[in-house]
């Protein structure tokens, strides 16, 4: 699985290493492939077996209320396969580096079958919010999804 937090710089060209943990699980349980897409706040990088779930998932759905083409067309259609080169990095289309608001600082987010990259400052700014509504958040989640602790 994905977990943990780190920082990372993106290169000039768009380049980023993927931490060792991240490429281990990676080669591990799938191969080299990255497909990375667009979220609200930042980009998902997904092993590609589990980008093709999402992907079937989403063919069966070829029409439908228009907030559903529109959340096809937001995802689906920023998806770019995004492989491991020899030095464990990944080139992100500069689109989606745009998209994401990702210039030099960045850091990934395990998030178990796939992970984020945000833009450092954007981040922490989220992570500060959510700081602020833990307690909220966390009674609302745990009762939710039945999770005790």
């Amino acid at each position: 699985m994905f977990r943990g937090r780190s920082a990372h710089v993106l290169d000039a060209k768009g380049r980023l290493s993927i931490p060792a943990r991240f490429r281990e699980f990676l080669q591990a349980k799938y191969d080299d492939r990255l497909v990375v897409t667009n979220l609200p706040s930042c980009l998902a990088a997904y092993p590609f077996e589990e980008w093709r779930k999402i992907e079937e998932h989403f063919s069966r759905f070829q029409f439908g209320p228009p907030e559903v083409i529109a959340f096809k067309r937001y995802l689906l259609g920023a998806a770019a396969e995004c492989p491991l080169d020899g030095q464990g990095r990944i080139l992100i289309p500069q689109r989606l580096r745009e998209e994401a608001l990702l210039t030099r600082d960045v850091v990934l987010s395990g998030m178990l079958t796939y992970f984020e990259i945000s833009n450092q400052d954007n981040l922490n700014k989220e992570l500060e919010k959510t700081r602020s509504n833990f307690d909220q958040y966390s009674s609302d989640i745990t009762a939710k999804f039945g999770i005790s602790g």
